[in-house]
């Protein structure tokens, strides 16, 4: 795995179909925004051949030509599949965006990898995100490595962060977190500070120097023996303590030297049971250089030490109809369709592609297989359960899409014009529908209020909107009825720019952002008593009604009440709806500040009619009018919803997330530890104060922290606040 100096050049040009899913290696990368994942790709598909000195693939154009949004915001925004062959073996590299917002890419791409490489700034540290998905992936079994970047800064310790890797991915056991090789440092230069140039090999105890642009093995000096020999034992003695042979230990510990290959063997297979997690170094690509520093060592981890997608457990799937499947064979191309849309995407010009991961049976070009959906009608998705023809598959290369005659189980492919497949879908045959069970998709919680911002725009936008939730789904469309906003709910405010530009650059909408509202309410505080009138009698028809109605408030969640009293018939019987109606009509539009009314009971206690001149609208008109008298001799409440919030958060940072609540106007209402050293805190929280919390409690808890938040009841709002809210909606 690296020690063995094996510098055959990779499989340059086309990434192919592949043969058989024992040669695909499915490895998602992951690490915080700037950690250095692209330019690691980049200089992982230059060592496999797949591009050149300059970065360019062999039809033009480069790998990171992926979105002209991530050019201009100067990140990673989305999932890219780099697909690059090396040694006979097909790697496909998923590389995801580090930043927190983007967080749904990410899980797509642990959803179709087969291991984590973990990558780790030697100048920036683990931050909590990072520790967060570390933690997710140890808890499904994921193998992972580690791989330090950034060793050129000027204040880089590759020892000191791989101890901080060690404690912060070890937990209970940092002896599974170790280096495989150490830096090799060249002379220093005039600031002091030595530029590595290779690395050194633990087992092999051999140095790859890669200062000549080329990889070139030799053996070390005297110097540098007493440093390898300590680190080397230490790995040996964590390789040996992660061994299934027992024996290995004792016969180590009674002074046998146990051969390298013996130690390389034993350490594949402990990374592939994913209880073993080596540490390797990194660094680009000098000008004009064939290789970067460490890449031969990671691709022949990837290929030798990673699992192969037929160690990975077979799907758990149900027919569309809730039915238990069993797949008898993991990852068998001969078995059942059942593939999974991890990634969709809309191209100008192509039109709709979904990358797809093939998890049973194979995918070929032009034939039909059943679409089955998850129902994510909460957001904007609707459910699926449908036939659609495949069209070509290809695997990407930065803007090039290369054709395949086949997508076996195992590896992933792109597939063009699914119109009705979305993210999370289900691909299976015509004749066997199927539905895998479906992956967690983060919540989101931070709502973007938009409008049109022309007529023109306005037809476009439902479409827009349409295809835009099609490819993100963490994103939730809401068409409020209470407030009537479009309502765009994201990750947080970078989720929300990409989700603007989109709209703009892709689809062609221009939308303007506005104040988001809450659904406000308003009610009687007392009881209190109104008259309404309406008499015209001035010319031709007139009109005549006049309704005296009582209005008494009610417990919260009781809605309107109508209840008539009338006795000898002062309003005749079938002008009482007409009453009822003008009532609830006017309810609606509120008697204050224009939010509507609830919780009170309406009681018709008198009136006076016309045998000519009344009619249903008269009544209909002095309903209203009594509701709106009554109002302006009583204390109006008004009422704003308040929400069930769930913090998840470290130890060190409960007591300001609950100082945050409480200046929010929340009400704490219990803590309870959860282990590993995080708190969940639930407080009731007014909706109007936690609008922007998906970005502020980031800030607070530097990512760390997850919330979630559920509409409980509306309550009466502060005197002061609600004056506020009464002055802006008279200014509106």
């Amino acid at each position: 795995m690296g020690d063995k100096a094996n510098t055959h050049p990779g499989a340059a040009g086309r990434a192919t179909a592949a043969d058989h899913p024992a040669s695909v290696r499915n490895v998602v990368l992951v690490g915080h925004s700037g950690s250095g994942k692209t330019t690691l790709v980049e200089a992982l598909a230059l060592t496999a051949g797949a591009v050149n000195r300059a970065g360019r693939v062999e039809d033009g154009g480069t790998l990171s030509d992926y979105d002209e949004i991530e050019h201009r915001q100067q990140r990673s925004v989305q999932l890219s599949l780099v697909p690059v062959e090396y040694g006979g073996y097909k790697i496909n590299l998923l590389d995801t965006p580090g930043y927190a917002d983007f967080v749904g890419e990410l899980r797509a791409g642990l959803r179709a990898a087969d291991a984590a490489l973990f990558v780790v700034s030697a100048s920036d540290g683990v931050d909590g995100s990072t520790r967060m998905v570390w933690e997710e992936c140890a808890a499904v079994g994921m193998p992972r490595a580690i791989v330090i970047t950034h060793l050129e800064a000027a204040r880089a310790d590759f020892e000191e962060m791989t101890r901080v890797c060690a404690e912060t991915f070890g937990g209970d056991d940092p002896d599974a977190v170790l280096p495989l090789y150490l830096p090799l440092h060249g002379p220093q230069g005039p600031d002091g500070h030595a530029p590595v140039t290779g690395l050194i090999g633990l087992l092999s105890q051999k140095l790859f120097d890669y200062s000549t642009g080329e990889r070139k093995e030799s053996e070390p000096g005297e110097d540098q023996l007493p440093e390898i020999e300590e680190a080397r034992n230490r790995l040996i003695e964590g390789i040996i303590a992660e061994s299934e042979d027992e024996t290995l230990m004792d016969r180590y510990l009674g002074g046998e030297e146990i051969d390298v290959k013996t130690l390389i063997d034993d350490l594949e297979r402990a990374v592939a049971r994913g209880v073993f997690h080596p540490v390797l170094a990194a660094a680009p690509a000098a000008d004009g250089a064939r290789q970067g520093i460490g890449t031969v060592e990671l691709l022949e981890l990837i290929t030798r030490g990673f699992p192969t997608p037929l160690e990975r457990e077979a799907p758990t799937v149900t027919t569309p109809d809730g039915r238990p499947r069993e797949i008898k064979a993991a990852c068998d191309p001969d078995g059942p369709l059942v593939a999974e849309v991890v990634k969709t995407a809309s191209d100008p010009y192509v039109g709709r592609i979904s990358l797809v991961r093939v998890f049973s049976g194979t995918l070929r070009p032009d034939e039909t297989v059943h679409v089955s959906g998850h129902g994510l009608a909460d957001r904007g998705h609707e459910d699926h359960d449908v036939d659609e023809r495949i069209g070509a598959l290809s695997a990407p290369f930065g803007k090039q899409q290369r054709v395949l005659s086949h997508c076996i189980a195992g590896d992933l492919a792109c597939v063009a014009k699914l119109n009705r497949a979305e993210t999370g879908d289900t691909l299976s045959a015509k004749d066997d529908p199927l539905l895998m069970e479906p992956w967690e998709m983060p919540d989101p919680l931070l709502p973007l209020a938009i409008q049109a911002h022309s007529k023109a725009d306005e037809d476009k936008l439902s479409q827009g909107l349409a295809r835009l939730v099609a490819e993100d789904p963490t994103m939730r469309l809401e068409q409020n009825q209470d407030t009537h906003q479009v309502v765009l709910w994201c990750l947080g405010e970078a989720h929300a720019d990409v989700a603007l530009e989109r709209l703009r650059s892709r689809y062609g909408v221009q939308v303007d952002v506005v104040p988001h509202k809450v659904s406000l309410r308003e009610t009687f505080a007392d009881r209190s008593a109104g008259r309404g009138r309406h008499v015209k009698q001035s010319g031709g028809h007139g009109q005549y009604a006049i309704c005296e109605i009582e209005v008494e408030p009610l417990p919260g969640g009781s809605g309107i009440e109508f209840v008539d009293k009338v006795v000898g018939g002062a309003v005749p019987r079938q002008f009482i709806p007409s009453v009822e109606k003008g009532v609830r009509s006017q309810a609606a539009k509120g008697v204050a500040a224009g939010y509507p009314l609830i919780d009170v009971r309406i009681t018709l206690k008198d009136g006076k009619a016309h045998s000519v001149d009344s009619s249903d609208a008269a009544f209909q008109t002095a309903g209203a009018l009594a509701l709106r008298e009554a109002a302006a001799d009583a204390r109006i409440h008004l009422l704003e919803p308040v929400d069930e919030v769930s913090v998840l958060v470290g130890d060190e940072y409960v007591g300001s997330v609950m100082s945050d609540l409480s200046g929010r106007r929340g009400r704490v209402v219990g803590t309870e530890q959860t282990g590993g050293g995080r708190t969940l805190v639930r407080a009731e929280v007014p909706e109007i104060e936690i609008d922007r919390y998906a970005v502020d409690l980031r800030s607070l808890s530097h990512g760390t922290a997850r919330f979630g938040r559920r509409y409980t009841r509306h309550e009466p709002m502060p005197a002061q606040v609600a004056e506020r809210v009464r002055e802006q909606a008279k200014e509106n």
